[in-house]
């Protein structure tokens, strides 16, 4: 049951390292700063490092993911924390492309996002419930 749940971290966390690296480059891809008047660098500034951040945080919880779930040095409780973390992470984008859907100028886009938040956020989930659930993980 414990390889199940490295598989589905694993897929996760790879899934995670992809958004991650992809959105490093989303603001350039849909030429964000048209949106923003050029005399609000200080606003520019903010939307560029807070992209930067977020991007790096997938990519840095996509590798520490696959570290500890198939590393030999986590233990139980880190192995829980970390996919609890990533869960929650998940379950609010899922939740935010339910309430407030992006991409809804293309409904491919709009509904890919969606299969892949759910497809990502299961992953974890269930990763989380099998660690949970197994008294020794090997």
């Amino acid at each position: 049951m414990f390889m199940l749940s490295r598989i589905l971290t694993t897929v996760g966390s790879i899934i995670t390292i992809c958004f991650g690296l992809w959105h490093f480059f989303v603001p350039r891809i849909w030429n964000w700063y048209s949106y923003i008047n050029p005399n609000a660098t200080e606003l520019i500034i903010a939307v560029r490092n807070i992209n930067v951040f977020f991007s790096l945080c997938l990519v840095l919880f996509g590798a520490a993911n696959i570290i500890f779930i198939n590393g030999n040095h986590a233990n139980r409780f880190s192995i829980i924390i970390m996919l609890l973390v990533t869960s929650v992470l998940w379950l609010t984008r899922l939740s935010l492309q339910l309430i407030y859907p992006q991409g809804s100028f293309n409904l491919i886009v709009r509904y890919g996002m969606l299969i892949m938040f759910i497809i990502v956020t299961l992953c974890f989930l269930i990763s989380l419930f099998i660690v949970i659930s197994q008294k020794n993980i090997a």
